[in-house]
């Protein structure tokens, strides 16, 4: 973010960035489960579709429950809904993921695609929402294009090898991870100056 002077005793009316930056470290949790996820899916190659199959699922439980907790925490009565809804695919993704682990992967990676896409659209729209109180907001909308071309990649190419798959949901999930970890940082700062 970038230092802008105002004049003493301005009052700064941003409640949904507040609100945000108050609970940062929620959203920095979520690009670290995110990059512990993708960590995991590179770190095995030989990965088989049913650990594959568990780590997302738990990263998926994970992210959401970040993202909901990132929503509904504060003080300030500004609409936090996308962030609520990014959570509630989470946790749907995650849940549905992990009852039924013996899925097909081609069912999955419509799923994670679908998660992706529903996911990326809801980060942008809260970075447009966040355009006018923020400086920095495109670290969030760079995740959420990131998510976005991530699921459309899967939906034009869903018979890549399973290995290719794994590495690119991988990679993908690294990427996602420190770009939030950025947003976070970034809501940090701005949760540290006082006008």
């Amino acid at each position: 973010m970038t230092a802008k002077s105002y004049p003493p005793g301005t009052v700064l009316m941003r409640p949904m960035l507040d609100g945000l930056a108050r609970n940062w470290w929620l959203i920095v949790l979520r690009g670290v489960c995110a990059i512990i996820f993708g960590l995991l899916t590179i770190a095995w190659p030989g990965l088989t579709l049913l650990t594959l199959v568990i780590f997302y699922g738990v990263f998926a439980l994970f992210d959401g429950g970040l993202a909901i907790g990132a929503a509904i925490m504060g003080d300030t009565p500004a609409p936090r809904w996308w962030l609520a809804l990014v959570g509630i695919l989470g946790i749907g993704a995650g849940a549905v993921t992990l009852a039924w682990p013996g899925i097909t992967g081609l069912l999955l990676l419509f799923f994670i695609a679908g998660w992706a896409i529903a996911a990326g659209v809801f980060d942008i729209v809260g970075a447009i929402r966040l355009r006018k109180e923020i400086d920095d907001e495109w670290l969030l909308i760079a995740s959420g294009v990131l998510s976005v071309l991530f699921g459309v990649l899967i939906l034009l190419f869903p018979g890549a090898g399973a290995l290719g798959i794994a590495f690119a949901i991988g990679m993908f999930a690294l990427v996602y991870g420190f770009l939030l970890v950025g947003f976070g940082l970034r809501l940090r700062k701005h949760a540290a100056i006082k006008i």
